[in-house]
């Protein structure tokens, strides 16, 4: 089967065919470096690391070019660095803020079984390179010398009635994105929907000489940071160009106004693809609700970064997830039986079979993939089962080490637990039941779950535990 893709700029599935065979390329909207990532932003990486690996297959591994970024100018860095270091200069802490947090999301998603890009550029390298070459400025002043972009007050904004079909990619009418959008009212604007590409800086806050002629130091506006990214180490025209559902508009549809018009070309990628939304236990993730889950949490909670993994791929990208417990559970309980087996050599990925390569390159159809593979567990054939599972980034390292850590915590905690259980299961004999709740009490709040049942044969109580997450 021939790779098939679906493109939200078309609405449809269709054969993948690339630019150039030679030099296959992806951009995907990566991180703003402020906090932690939360499982939510887990989903794209993974996703697009599936996608990278399987180009990477078809095409050949040198033939394969994935741009990621790392947005390090943002209001929301400047506002935790004041926050976090208010006795630095605010540069300084900026500087601070964003190492560490970048820093952290790579070791997050390493466990998580993820290959770095090709290029990880940081944003603020991209404002003004020194070397020459696209930048966020050369973009900004020929938009404005091109008449798709105008100055006001020391800002520099994308004249969005200047581009017709502005709003293809979300596929609304300009007037339905302007009632539905909170835009920033503005009385320099020319109209309601035209964006920032520059704006000036405050005091202490980071700034650049301007474009355009504007002698006020200034800085990016978020969407033009891509735009610049991505034609300096892709081109004007690329292959594809991913992210979460939320960025379709609109981040990817401004990216797509400054990059056509800035090359005037009829596209900028020939290929969008964007993973659908993530819940969290059937609601919304929000910091307000109480469950917002960082990929840390999830790691340091004792969950292996393979479960975290698979739990992902299990549901098709671009349908919506609901992240649960007992999903996890399950994932955990899924790849161990795969592992369990003997004779496992997951460093055989040329070894992948038809099926599981079919399901992959229907639009990356995971849920089937992970259907084959259980065809494969369950007919025992280790040599594909491994070639399957490396395939997927799965190696069972993180796993094993979990389990084995589970062991030994579990031997320790038995250690303790039994005899209380025993102890109280001699008090409900006595029926001496205030000591019998007193001491399930104390086993809850060690952390232990307890659950009764009946011996169908005896008679008797018998009671078993486990360790609660």
């Amino acid at each position: 089967m021939a790779l098939k893709l679906y493109n939200t700029l078309t609405r449809q599935k269709a054969d993948f065919a690339p630019l150039d065979p030679n030099n296959v390329r992806m951009y995907v909207c990566g991180p703003t470096v402020y906090d932690y990532a939360h499982i939510g932003n887990a989903r794209p990486v993974i996703v697009f690391d599936l996608l990278f690996r399987l180009l990477r297959y078809i095409f050949g591994a040198d033939h394969v070019t994935y741009v990621r970024n790392i947005t390090d100018v943002d209001d929301k860095i400047n506002a935790r660095a004041a926050r976090d270091y208010p006795d630095l200069p605010l540069n300084d802490a900026i500087r601070k803020v964003t190492e560490a947090t970048e820093a952290q999301f790579h070791k997050d998603i390493a466990a998580l079984g993820v290959l770095p890009p090709t290029y990880e550029p940081r944003a603020t390298k991209y404002i003004r390179r020194v070397e020459g070459g696209e930048d966020m400025v050369s973009i900004i002043e020929t938009l404005v010398k091109n008449g798709h972009a105008y100055v006001a007050e020391d800002h520099v904004l994308f004249d969005v009635a200047s581009m017709p079909d502005y709003g293809r990619l979300s596929n609304r009418s300009l007037d339905e994105m302007e009632a539905g959008a909170r835009v920033e009212v503005a009385p320099y604007k020319k109209g309601p929907m035209d964006f920032v590409l520059w704006k000036p800086s405050k005091p202490g806050e980071p700034a650049w000489p301007s474009p355009a002629g504007i002698t006020t130091p200034g800085r990016p506006g978020w969407h033009i940071e891509c735009s610049a990214m991505a034609g300096a180490l892709l081109g004007p025209v690329f292959d594809i160009h991913g992210g979460g559902i939320d960025l379709t508009f609109p981040h990817h549809e401004n990216e797509i106004a400054q990059s056509r018009c800035a090359h005037n070309t009829a596209v900028m990628a020939n290929v969008w693809m964007h993973n659908g939304f993530l819940q969290v236990e059937g609601e919304k993730m929000s910091k307000s609700l109480g469950n917002f889950i960082t990929i840390r949490e999830l790691l340091d909670d004792g969950w292996p970064g393979e479960v975290l993994r698979l739990n992902m791929l299990r549901t098709h990208y671009r349908q919506p997830i609901d992240w649960t417990k007992k999903g996890l559970e399950e994932s955990q309980k899924i790849l161990s039986s795969w592992f369990a087996q003997d004779g496992i050599d997951t460093t055989a990925r040329n070894q992948i079979t038809p099926a599981v390569l079919d399901a992959l390159e229907d639009d990356l159809n995971t849920p089937k993939a992970i259907a084959e593979i259980h065809a494969l567990s369950a007919a025992k054939d280790v040599n594909a089962l491994g070639g399957a599972l490396g395939f997927l980034g799965f190696d069972g390292s993180t796993l094993r080490a979990a389990n084995e850590r589970a062991a030994e915590s579990a031997l320790a905690v038995a250690s303790k637990v039994v005899p209380l259980i025993t102890a109280r299961l001699d008090a409900r004999k006595r029926k001496d039941f205030a000591e019998s709740d007193r001491i399930r009490d104390e086993l809850a709040a060690m952390g232990i779950t307890l659950k009764d049942t009946k011996n169908k044969e005896t008679g008797e109580i018998e009671t078993t535990w486990e360790v609660a997450r």
